[in-house]
């Protein structure tokens, strides 16, 4: 009976105390936030508070604030060669002692310096003189755009005012001109359409022949061209090649489904003054038809290409440098072979394409003073195609299958282009030069297609719809200033 009374009067016994005791007992430790190690020496306060509550750490890096007011707190933590640290809303209750693990972060004093920081500005052209409408793009740039198959023309159709004509080819369209009014420019030469399978007149293909591991900084124009861009209607492709390293050798392998399979040279030259850089692609569906393996179609894409770059450094004649990219392209299209719902093909003939290019040049840059250089370029190339098909059901005199078309191109041009650039102060660069080409073509298409039997040989007559073989000459001279 006595024992329930006094557990009844108990709240009210120790009400008291709880209305007198509204702070509690604080613990914790300061460590350093990288190493974990205790912080010796340490204060640790409790802020708006009176009187002021404070503790120091000991050895282990440990503290006790007692007494204090119970509710959120905020406390403060500093110590010599750290940041200062608050930490708001640190609950204090009645019925519990609150314990912390704080830590801090070194502090680092910052010196007078000089800091040299390198900056891209994308919209900012490597040519000087382009003021507009002009783009820079990298290596990285065209293997990272997703759907991009390694090729720049691709990258590029996804800049305003680009479109791709089709899925099939790179051709673009710039701001509604046709395709072929681009102008590819390698180290600062025109070069022909640097694409595999391509065609006369054409700036597209297929598949990029541009190796895109040997691309350094290089500009896309849309419009607003440089003086130096004589023959540019839409646009401007003006690509750079990346040097080697100077320092040791190195080798790369990859495989891609459209690059193909990759192997990678470079290395330093003259003893590191200069490098060397060289790449070589296969069509990896060649190789994979060789080696027994199903491709998916009877006519297998055959493309192959090397691309070099041979940087000799500086020396008192100027720095001097030979370039190149070599591309062939062949596809066969058997029609026993091919399905008769094949889009590109016709079962009732054979048709054969093969696509070659190459380009090789010789760069020199004289510097003539710190503000003014000189520089040539002497390039040779070719671009041809042939295009022939036989029909399965007809045989010539000889009996063999009739061939019904034939068509080939070929074309060789020389170039020499040079410029004199001199900044000749800080508001004011004038720049003037020269091109000059000479191009020589040869060029027919024979055909039997709607072409009747005059003779009565039973064969429609083989017809020559274009023959020509020539050449011709070009020079341009330019002046601009900025």
């Amino acid at each position: 009976m006595k024992l329930n009374r006094i557990l009844a009067m108990l709240p009210i016994l120790l009400f008291p105390a709880f209305l007198f005791s509204q702070t509690q007992t604080l613990r914790g430790n300061v460590l350093d936030k990288q190493t974990e190690t205790p912080l010796i020496g340490a204060t640790v306060q409790v802020l708006n508070v009176e009187p002021a509550i404070g503790a120091t750490t000991d050895m282990d890096g440990s503290f006790v604030l007692k007494n204090v007011p119970v509710g959120r707190q905020t406390l403060r933590i500093t110590y010599v060669g750290y940041e200062m640290q608050t930490v708001p809303n640190v609950l204090v209750t009645a019925g519990k002692e609150v314990l912390l693990s704080l830590k801090m972060e070194e502090s680092f004093a910052s010196m007078d310096e000089v800091v040299i920081v390198a900056k891209v500005n994308k919209d900012k052209a490597i040519n000087e003189l382009a003021t507009i409408s002009a783009r820079q793009f990298n290596t990285e740039e065209v293997s990272r755009y997703s759907g991009g198959r390694g090729d720049v023309g691709r990258l590029v159709a996804n800049f305003a005012g680009v479109a791709a004509s089709n899925d099939a080819r790179n051709d673009i369209i710039i701001r509604g001109n046709a395709p072929t009014g681009v102008l590819w420019r390698l180290e600062g030469i025109p070069i022909p359409n640097p694409n595999h399978y391509s065609t006369l007149g054409t700036t597209g293909g297929p598949v990029s022949a541009l190796n895109p591991n040997m691309i350094g900084n290089s500009d896309f124009l849309t419009s607003a061209f440089p003086a130096d861009y004589g023959n540019a209607t839409a646009g401007v492709f003006d690509i750079n090649l990346r040097k080697g390293n100077k320092d040791r050798f190195e080798f790369m392998g990859q495989v891609g489904a459209f690059t193909g399979m990759e192997a990678a040279i470079e290395g330093p030259v003259r003893k590191g003054k200069g490098s060397f850089v060289v790449a070589y692609r296969h069509s990896f569906a060649e190789i994979a038809q060789a080696a027994g393996l199903n491709v998916g179609t009877t006519a297998t894409p055959k493309y192959k290409d090397l691309t070099f770059n041979f940087d000799f450094g500086n020396t008192k004649a100027g720095s001097f440098s030979i370039f190149g990219i070599g591309g062939h392209s062949s596809i066969d299209f058997l029609g026993a072979d091919i399905d008769t719902t094949d889009l590109f093909a016709n079962p009732d003939e054979n048709a054969f394409s093969i696509s070659k290019f190459g380009v090789i040049g010789l760069k020199h840059n004289l510097l003539l003073n710190d503000h003014s250089y000189i520089r040539t370029v002497l390039s040779a190339s070719y671009s041809g195609n042939s295009y022939k098909t036989e029909d399965l059901e007809m045989t010539d005199e000889f009996g063999g299958l009739l061939q019904t078309f034939d068509v080939l191109d070929a074309g060789n041009t020389y170039r020499l282009s040079s410029f004199y650039n001199n900044k000749i102060n800080r508001r004011f660069t004038l720049r003037t030069g020269i091109l000059l080409q000479n191009q020589q073509l040869d060029t027919y298409v024979k055909t039997r297609v709607g072409i009747p039997d005059f003779n009565g040989d039973g064969i429609p007559d083989l017809f020559t719809q274009r023959d020509f073989d020539g050449s011709f000459n070009q020079a341009e001279a330019y002046a601009q200033t900025q």
